[in-house]
Formats: C-alpha cells, sequence, structure tokens
C-alpha cells in the first residue's frame, strides 16, 4: 500500500515534469501546430478569456480523467492527476496572475525569483508571431541576460514592439532595446 511519502513524491515529481512537458509543449506545439489557440495569448486580450485557454481545459481534462481511474485502482494515477492540478494552480498564479495580470489587482515583482520569472516571460513577448521567441518555460525561467543575448542574435535589427505589451495587455512604453524589457 502506498504511503503518504510516496504518494506525495509522485505529486512532487509530476510537477517537475509538467514544467519540462510545458517547456516542450510550448515550444514545440504551442509555437508550432497550436499556433491556432496559442497565437490569442501573443495579442492583446479582449476579454477575460483567449483562445489559448483551451490548452488549461485540455490538460484539466487529462488530470481529471487520471483522478478519476486512479481513485477507481490505478494506482498512482490519482496522484499523478494531483500532481498535475498543482501545476496548474502554480501555472495560473504565477503566468496567468503574476505575468499577464488576469487578476484585479495589479504586482510587478521587484526582485528575486518572481522578477526574473516576469522578464523572462515578458521577453519571450517581445518577439512578434510565433518564431525568435525565447523562454518557453511557466515556471522556470533562464537567466536574464542570457535571454537577452538570445533575442539580441534572433532580432538582430530592433525589436518590433506593438502599440500595446502583448504580455500584459497594457500600452507598452516606446522601446529603443533589450534593456527595455527589465
Amino acid at each position: 500500500m502506498p504511503t503518504v511519502l510516496t504518494n506525495t513524491l509522485i505529486v512532487l515529481a509530476t510537477i517537475a515534469f509538467m514544467e519540462v512537458f510545458s517547456i516542450v509543449a510550448h515550444k514545440y506545439v504551442m509555437h508550432g501546430f497550436g499556433w491556432g489557440w496559442h497565437r490569442s495569448h501573443h495579442e492583446p486580450r479582449t476579454g477575460w478569456f483567449e483562445k489559448n485557454d483551451l490548452f488549461a481545459v485540455v490538460f484539466a481534462g487529462v488530470a481529471i480523467a487520471l483522478i478519476w481511474f486512479g481513485t477507481r485502482g490505478a494506482h498512482p494515477l490519482e496522484w499523478i492527476g494531483a500532481g498535475m492540478t498543482a501545476y496548474g494552480a502554480l501555472y495560473f498564479v504565477a503566468h496567468d496572475g503574476l505575468v499577464h495580470q488576469r487578476w484585479p489587482f495589479r504586482y510587478v515583482p521587484k526582485s528575486g525569483y518572481f522578477k526574473r520569472l516576469y522578464q523572462a516571460h515578458r521577453m519571450h513577448h517581445a518577439v512578434p508571431g510565433k518564431d525568435g521567441a525565447v523562454s518557453f518555460g511557466f515556471l522556470y525561467a533562464p537567466p536574464v541576460a542570457k535571454l537577452k543575448r538570445q533575442l539580441q542574435d534572433r532580432q538582430p535589427a530592433s525589436l518590433h514592439r506593438r502599440d500595446r505589451d502583448a504580455a500584459t495587455g497594457h500600452r507598452a512604453a516606446p522601446a529603443t532595446s533589450l534593456e527595455d524589457a527589465n
């Protein structure tokens, strides 16, 4: 019979796996054949929901199915589903809330991990379209200096910014360089 420790480790391992899976899916599915749904995430949002939210519905459906099968004897699927659900909650708080400010209040982190995560995802949205983006993680953010170098290598001219910042939907200040991604 599984122990609480075993189940906890399964949940934590699933959360870690989901970040790796999400990086790959974001880069090759969302910025690939899934761009039809994901494009809405890279354009200014006009309402509370965007077509990209369908990815969350699909993953939630998988998690629900795993929990259902696991609670009917296919152990440890319920704990894998719980890990997926926990990852979804972390994603909602960090990505939808902190970075894209889909909360009723605004918070821009000034230091530490959350600032790095915020900056990395803003740099992801600095590139118009699906090609040439950097930083595909949702909870992991590479060092900002590394991302700036990657953007400069991929965008030797100037970055083309829109009137609205696709990461937040707010009016964007004119950018003169990648330094403005800070």
